[in-house]
């Protein structure tokens, strides 16, 4: 697969920022308020009028400001499904061999689904060799988290989820992520948190390892167990950091053009 595929995967949902628009409370107007919608709004409402809220800037702070968490949002959903094609295509996997779920039962009798981003299932690699780097990787991260031996023997993969970047303290996505990780061991399983920045809070970082999740952070010179791009590089096959590094004016770009129609409040 070639870089303008991988290119495509990753920026498909970052364009889609730019057409955010501020919903101002309103649950019902699914697109979100228009400038003119929006001068309309506060102009007929007194209290704002008279701080002299009802101005375009307003409109343009709005729109930076949740289009700011769109982008974070659409460049994550780009790296999950760009982590998934990798996978596919470097170690010759399925689409169905990436991806992995499961379903638990709940009071109304209906089973609830639950998807975590990425799998690579050990049977399925062809290739021995990648199999057995797989298989080392996954024998010292199971160690690493404390693992029993007798458990990681058993563990048929590994499944991921993947995040550009942590910086939340929310505790309900923590809270069904520490579920994920004992319904993966369950299911024999060894999860691990991709997060492809460094940023991520040390507490969030400490309560997904006590949940004995392999934890991967963007340090790309560092070693497989803990970086993300050692991880895919030495174990997948695949140099990703390189890939972000000979593509960086790209994606800038698609950002930056992003970002330009986000601060303009006509657009």
């Amino acid at each position: 697969m070639n870089d303008e595929e991988y290119l495509r995967i990753i920026t498909e949902p970052i364009r889609r920022s730019a057409d955010y628009r501020p919903k101002f409370g309103r649950a019902s107007n699914r697109t979100g308020a228009s400038l003119a919608e929006f001068l309309e709004m506060y102009r007929a409402d007194p209290f704002y009028a008279w701080f002299g809220l009802d101005d375009p800037l307003l409109y343009a702070a709005h729109k930076a400001a949740g289009g700011m968490t769109s982008i974070y949002r659409q460049i994550g959903l780009g790296c999950e499904r760009l982590f998934r094609a990798i996978l596919r295509d470097t170690l010759d996997l399925s689409g169905e061999d990436v991806q992995w779920s499961y379903t638990v039962p709940t009071a109304s009798g209906r089973p609830k689904r639950f998807q975590l981003d990425g799998r690579i299932p050990i049977e399925a690699i062809a290739d021995r060799t990648a199999q057995t780097r797989l298989t080392d990787w996954m024998r010292e991260a199971s160690s690493a988290v404390g693992v029993e031996p007798g458990v990681a023997q058993s563990l048929n993969g590994v499944v991921f989820e993947i995040r550009q970047g942590y910086k939340s303290k929310d505790s309900k996505r923590q809270n069904a992520d520490v579920a994920n990780a004992a319904a993966a061991y369950a299911r024999a399983w060894l999860p691990c948190l991709v997060v492809l920045s460094a940023q991520i809070d040390e507490d969030v970082a400490l309560r997904y390892r006590e949940a004995s999740w392999v934890l991967l952070t963007g340090a790309p010179d560092a070693a497989a167990l803990t970086s993300p791009y050692a991880f895919m590089a030495d174990v997948v096959g695949y140099d990703l950091a390189a890939f972000f590094s000979r593509n960086q004016e790209r994606l800038r770009f698609e950002v930056a053009s992003v970002l330009t129609q986000l601060l303009d409040p006509t657009s």
